[in-house]
């Protein structure tokens, strides 16, 4: 695209002072000729741009005026590099973007600038799996999103029922591979899972974000409220410390270790939705795990257990039975 030439023509007048349309045209993957239009366009749209001719001439920005880009420090620079290093392997804009971004810095940013673009490869996929591919409703509600353009959702709640909303698409958030809008809509800002959405249809009417709006500061809002939901139910448990890693991995943010006692075991305590969360959660753990308080967890545990041993136990008096040999009849002569 045109546009994204120019400025990355200005951004390199930018950061060297003087080019030729040779030089750009070099760096820019171009002719010469369409190097030299590019330049004179930029002059005929009342940009500072004039050429100078003879030896050592070029292209030059009046007074000679040289900015770093966006004033970024060579910290800054790698700062940037290495968040978006990673993404560009996926993403064939953001490898075009950063090659242009590099070729803007200041020479002497550059080496460490393109050190950190290749310093980190992100592999999303756990072992054994392939990676996802991202749904493609995220690049429509991306696209709507940065045009500010409502968008018609057909959306399936928990209880598969299909409702019909009119929304503002503030903004997108991956969590752990899984996508959510956070949107505002008649009755507020609300939170939508990409994977329920049946259907989005992007509209021509316009919005605007709320004044002071952050994506960040509004998802780590959605996030403290589902923790809360998450941790409404909340048990003391005692576990061998050797267990604990395995005990957090389980939990997450919800175990907390109260103290140590004399007997070596660590009293820990767990939250979940409901009772009959943590019980499930701990019932594999069988008498490696002692839960201290409340009852209502201890009765689900003991309930679990009673239904394990009537589904079980007929089972295991068979296979014991089916293992014993008959005794062998004795004859009267023996």
């Amino acid at each position: 695209m045109r546009a994204d030439r120019l400025v990355a023509v200005l951004l390199l007048m930018q950061a060297r002072g003087r080019v030729t349309a040779a030089e750009l045209a070099t760096e820019l993957e171009v002719s010469v000729a369409t190097a030299r239009r590019d330049l004179e366009a930029l002059s005929a749209a009342g940009i500072p741009v004039y050429p100078q001719a003879g030896r050592g001439g070029g292209w030059s920005l009046l007074g000679g005026a040289r900015t770093d880009l966006s004033g970024l420090t060579a910290n800054e620079a790698q700062a940037l590099f290495l968040l978006a290093g990673p993404a560009a392997s996926a993403a064939p804009e953001v490898k075009s973007a950063l090659r242009k971004l590099l070729r803007a810095l200041p020479q002497t940013f550059r080496a460490d600038a393109e050190a950190a673009a290749d310093a980190v490869v992100v592999d999303p996929a756990p072992w054994g799996e392939r990676d996802r591919d991202r749904p493609e409703l995220v690049e429509v509600l991306q696209s709507a999103t940065v045009r500010r353009r409502k968008v018609r959702l057909v959306y399936e709640g928990r209880s598969r029922e299909r409702t019909h909303r009119l929304v503002d698409p503030w903004g997108l958030v991956d969590k752990d591979d899984v996508w959510y809008l956070v949107a505002g809509t008649e009755a507020g800002q609300r939170t939508f899972r990409v994977d329920r959405i049946a259907g989005a249809a992007v509209t021509e009417l316009t919005f605007e974000r709320p004044e002071g709006f952050e994506l960040s500061q509004a998802w780590g809002k959605v996030v403290d409220e589902m923790e809360r939901r998450r941790s409404l139910v909340t048990a003391t448990v005692l576990i061998a410390e050797r267990f604990l890693p395995v005990l957090r991995s389980h939990f997450g943010r919800h175990c907390e270790v109260v103290e140590t006692e004399r007997d070596g075991r660590v009293r820990v305590r767990v939250a979940a939705p409901m009772a009959l969360t943590i019980a499930e959660q701990l019932a594999g753990w069988g008498s490696r795990v002692e839960v201290v308080e409340p009852d209502e967890v201890r009765s689900q545990l003991a309930r679990i257990g009673s239904e394990l041993v009537e589904r079980y136990r007929d089972q295991e008096k068979a296979r014991a039975g089916g293992s014993r040999r008959p005794a062998r009849a004795m004859s009267d002569g023996q």
